[in-house]
């Protein structure tokens, strides 16, 4: 039996940096319309899921999109991550009306410790774009389709606008100055790669949500497992 993938990032994630996680979506005005953006892209990507009743958020950092699963009243919402600092936080953070409806689980996005075709949909929020390999991209992919019966919410960095011109240039240059780091935590993804992986899972795209098209770099997929 082969290990679970574990990645660097997420060694960071003890219950000080969730702390830090949630206090930055809710500082600045720029922060708070940012939250509002992805709130508002993902009440149409659940409507283009078909208003899933049991939902997995995975990972659930802090808790940030609880209060937006839980607007549908009868919504049976399991929150994971592989953090135990950020369960932790999200549960002592969120409103108690709706963390009482929420069931939390520790457990890695690659060998999620759930049964086969467990929910009816999978909501994967500012995960994908800390994953810059492609094996391990389509791994996670695969165990979310395992794990789902309809579909999968996903939020990634696509290519195809300013942002990522302009994050390419930025990267360009520091290599020029002789100034890269060695470790990088944040990827763009070409979308036509991206699309590919999502085929290669076991999934067709429904839909294209773009934060802000032709601008940003955020994009949430809806797919629908095959």
């Amino acid at each position: 039996m082969t290990s679970p993938i574990k990645l660097k990032f997420s060694e960071k994630y003890d219950e000080a940096h969730a702390q830090r996680y949630l206090r930055k979506h809710q500082e600045g005005p720029s922060r708070r319309l940012s939250h509002w953006r992805d709130e508002q892209m993902a009440r149409k990507a659940l409507a283009l899921a078909g208003h899933p009743t049991v939902v997995l958020d995975l990972p659930c950092g802090a808790g940030r999109f609880w209060p937006l699963l839980a607007e549908k009243a009868d919504r049976v919402i399991v929150a994971a991550d592989n953090s135990e600092g950020m369960l932790q936080t999200a549960r002592q953070s969120q409103p108690p009306e709706i963390v009482k409806r929420v069931r939390t689980l520790q457990t890695s996005a690659f060998d999620i410790n759930m049964e086969d075709n467990s929910v009816d949909s999978i909501f994967c929020m500012r995960l994908l774009h800390h994953i810059g390999d492609a094996q391990h991209r389509v791994a996670l992919l695969k165990q979310l389709n395992r794990v789902t019966r309809e579909t999968v919410i996903i939020s990634l960095w696509v290519d195809g606008n300013f942002k990522a011109w302009k994050r390419k240039r930025q990267e360009r240059q520091r290599i020029n100055d002789g100034k890269e780091s060695g470790y990088q935590n944040r990827f763009v993804v070409p979308a036509a790669t991206a699309e590919a992986e999502f085929i290669e899972a076991g999934f067709e795209i429904q839909e294209r949500l773009d934060f802000l098209p032709l601008y940003a770099m955020w994009r949430v997929y809806v797919l629908r497992k095959k």
